[in-house]
């Protein structure tokens, strides 16, 4: 929709991702006039290439336990009062074919699209405006909030923030919510990618790089956090649901500890072979790809039958297969992570209705709020239900 809006509005939301259509729809359909500003020429371009261009939608496993946070408590209220079933009812109501990948992970069957369709029904059913092409330059509060455009200043009695964060620029992103936040001394945490790809230090340039391409099943533990998942190495370090996972609790500098034969039918398949007569490459380029089983065989200097291997040799590989270490020089930063860690503090935020606690009217939701979910459906979760709270509040 377009046009030039000069009515006050009840409610203006900024951003037009996930969060920002959910909560819109919510609150109009509670009877507010609602204005949805989006700085992209269509609503949801990330939903778009999410889950692979079908749009991993939620998790049915959501618990605060899948969240990181310095207040860890902070989202429970949120996804308690809209569960990842409240959301499935509404891709059902709406006749969309889904289908569980693993995990808990819900998809489309078929695209994206589906969703942002959905959302956009909605939102045209309970009457909102949806006025796309309009960046957002101020946000001011006086009787009431002041809203400085591109198309103009706009008014309304309440404001939700649903910017998102600093990932996917190439699609739009800013640091909009977040400046919008310091402008009204509300405090925002320190920020860094997250769910990103691992870059490999200058020394190991030439075993990673002949690897690329190459995967395999690794269970990677660090900070408490332990993920059972593919690992993918890249022309440039290492990727793959296992590093993305683990790269939210990673720290620059840090060793990573990969289990390589994490499952426990391999783990045996590998005691056995102890004895016999073959060689370490022999036998775990039956577990592994050919091509990473002799860069680690190579690597490790393994080249006799392991039956000829010293109790100490043997004890040190098994060391290594189950606690290989590594460290990496970076990650790849913004424009390949999927979600952006920090964000607005939650003790500025009312957990029940996301409403800041210094400035009455003004909301923050979705990814430009310090919660950031797993790889896996985990941050569409969480933007579905900060939404609902600050919908159903407004």
């Amino acid at each position: 929709m377009s046009g030039e809006i000069t009515e006050h509005q009840d409610l203006i939301v900024i951003g037009g991702g996930g969060a920002g259509l959910f909560c819109a729809f919510t609150a109009a359909n509670r009877g507010k006039r609602v204005l949805l500003l989006e700085h992209n020429d269509r609503v949801g371009r990330k939903i778009e290439i999410s889950g692979g261009g079908r749009c991993n939608f939620t998790n049915i496993h959501a618990t605060a336990s899948n969240y990181l946070s310095r207040n860890p408590d902070f989202c429970k209220s949120a996804l308690a009062r809209y569960s990842p079933w409240d959301f499935i009812a509404l891709v059902e109501k709406h006749g969309i074919p889904y289908h569980e990948k693993k995990l808990g992970q819900q998809f489309c069957d078929g695209s994206s699209r589906e969703i942002i369709s959905m959302l956009e029904t909605e939102c045209r059913d309970a009457g909102v405006r949806i006025l796309c092409g309009c960046r957002v330059q101020e946000v001011v509060k006086r009787d009431h909030f002041e809203i400085v455009t591109s198309r103009g200043t706009l008014t309304a009695d309440a404001v939700v923030v649903a910017t998102g964060g600093l990932s996917f620029a190439k699609l739009g992103a800013s640091d909009l919510g977040h400046r919008i936040a310091r402008s009204f001394g509300i405090g925002v945490t320190e920020l860094r990618p997250g769910l990103v790809p691992l870059t490999f230090q200058q020394q190991e340039k030439g075993f990673y790089e002949s690897l690329a391409g190459v995967s395999l099943p690794v269970r990677i533990s660090h900070s408490g956090a332990s993920f059972e998942e593919a690992l993918l190495f890249t022309h440039r370090g290492v990727s793959g649901p296992a590093i993305l996972q683990i790269s939210s609790y990673w720290n620059e500098g840090e060793p990573l500890r990969f289990d390589l034969l994490p499952t426990k039918e391999e783990s045996e398949s590998f005691a056995s072979s102890l004895r016999g007569g073959a060689t370490p490459l022999q036998v775990l380029s039956k577990v592994w790809p050919r091509r990473f089983a002799e860069s680690w065989c190579e690597r490790h200097a393994l080249d006799k039958p392991l039956a000829r291997c010293s109790k100490a040799e043997t004890e040190e590989l098994t060391r290594n297969l189950h606690g290989w270490e590594t460290r990496f020089s970076g990650t790849e930063g913004y424009p390949k992570a999927e979600v952006t860690l920090g964000g607005v503090e939650t003790g500025e935020l009312s957990s029940k209705t996301m409403e800041s606690r210094k400035v009455p009217g003004l909301y923050f939701i979705g990814e430009v709020v310090d919660v950031t979910g797993w790889l896996g459906g985990y941050n569409f979760q969480w933007a579905w239900a900060s939404a609902h709270a600050a919908g159903t509040a407004v």
